[in-house]
């Protein structure tokens, strides 16, 4: 079986209840985690150690939180004042996890969906979408990460060309995958607004709701947007359910045409102020 998660966010009892729950066995099924593994949740390195210990059936995706972990980690940006995220850093596997984590994906198309944390510029089809996802992979696992971490900070430039170049190309790609809800029909990016779809601001749509996207014709799976809760359509699954907020830890099993949704509830951690 093949299951997609949505963000855990270091809720690591979640995670421990869905899992058996769908009887989760390493030898034969397979799970995608949709990013955000850690922070603002209470247990980091519990959730990691649980997704590195189901091996090679477990792969992930790098959110905008897991980022932040790595940035904050290199000393390129101070701790928000709601990250959960000390245990991590103060661990003896610090660097351990650390390289971990950078060695996670960004995009993954496997079993007929195309997987990514946050969204996609209607300018990308799916193959630009692996292809910007990989060149940013590469630089996260090589010598280039410290320029990449001291970079990729800004919401410029708001709309993808495919005449960016150097960290306006990569901070432009690292946006759309980790941080975007809302665009203009023409790209143009907001990463303001954090609530559902009916409060999108003005001229702006849900991503995935842009008429004109090149990524219309293919399945894609995606998390980090809590305020839009469960989105279950033919070619969309939305799957961050605010576990962290006190919602649910939600996740798909997806084989062949078949599709299953299972949640486990989850005690609140925060208070609102989502991202």
């Amino acid at each position: 079986m093949n299951y997609l998660l949505g963000d855990l966010q270091g809720c690591c009892d979640a995670l421990h209840r869905l899992l058996a729950d769908i009887d989760f066995s390493p030898s034969r099924d397979r799970l995608y985690a949709l990013g955000d593994l850690v922070n603002r949740g209470p247990a980091s390195v519990e959730t990691l150690e649980t997704l590195a210990g189901l091996g090679a059936s477990a792969t992930c995706l790098l959110g905008n939180h897991d980022l932040h972990l790595l940035a904050v980690a290199a000393g390129v940006r101070p701790p928000h004042r709601s990250d959960t995220l000390g245990p991590l850093l103060a661990s003896a596997r610090r660097e351990h996890w650390l390289h971990w984590l950078r060695h996670q994906r960004l995009a993954l198309f496997e079993h007929g969906w195309l997987m990514v944390h946050a969204g996609l510029p209607p300018q990308w089809d799916a193959a630009q979408t692996l292809a910007e996802a990989s060149r940013i992979e590469a630089q996260l696992q090589g010598p280039d990460l410290p320029a990449l971490l001291q970079h990729m900070y800004g919401n410029e430039p708001v709309r993808w060309s495919d005449t960016l170049q150097g960290h306006e190309r990569t901070r432009c790609a690292i946006n759309a995958l980790t941080r975007l809800r809302f665009c203009t029909p023409e790209g143009d990016m907001d990463f303001k607004a954090k609530d559902g779809v009916d409060q999108a601001p003005p001229g702006t749509l849900p991503w995935f709701d842009i008429p004109t996207r090149r990524s219309a014709d293919v399945r894609i799976a995606f998390g980090h947007w809590s305020t839009l809760d469960l989105l279950n359509r033919p070619n969309l699954l939305g799957l961050d359910t605010g576990c962290v907020w006190g919602g649910a830890l939600t996740a798909a099993r997806i084989d062949g045409e078949a599709r299953e949704i299972i949640q486990v509830r989850c005690a609140a951690a925060q208070q609102p102020g989502r991202d």
